[in-house]
């Protein structure tokens, strides 16, 4: 069973909080096949992991990764566009991940409804 997070926004995409690299592993023993990162580096300090570190540790786990970082007020677009061609070309199932899973959310949301 896993630990992680994580909460459905559809039957195949997930949302989580800020996930770690050793998050990457566990994440795949749950069945996801691809992780998208929704945040900046260094967002909210040198404390968070950056994308590198948690691709690397994706990549090991056996998972696609891509970053797609957007500020956390407002998403452009373009932003959403981009985030409805990776839910279109990445393996499913998907775990998107921000600092808190709402602009993942809105993410989905919006890339949804284009």
């Amino acid at each position: 069973m896993s630990t992680l997070p994580f909460r459905p926004v559809s039957p195949d995409v997930c949302v989580a909080p800020q996930l770690t690299p050793s998050a990457m592993a566990e994440a795949a023993a749950a069945g996801f096949r691809s992780v998208v990162n929704n945040r900046p580096d260094f967002e909210h300090g040198p404390d968070q992991p950056t994308s590198a570190a948690i691709e690397a540790a994706a990549r090991a786990a056996g998972l696609e990764y891509r970053h797609l970082p957007v500020d956390g007020g407002w998403q452009s677009p373009e932003e959403i566009a981009a985030f409805a061609r990776l839910m279109q070309e990445l393996p499913r199932p998907i775990l998107a991940f921000c600092r808190s899973g709402a602009r993942s959310s809105r993410l989905f949301a919006a890339a949804s409804s284009i």
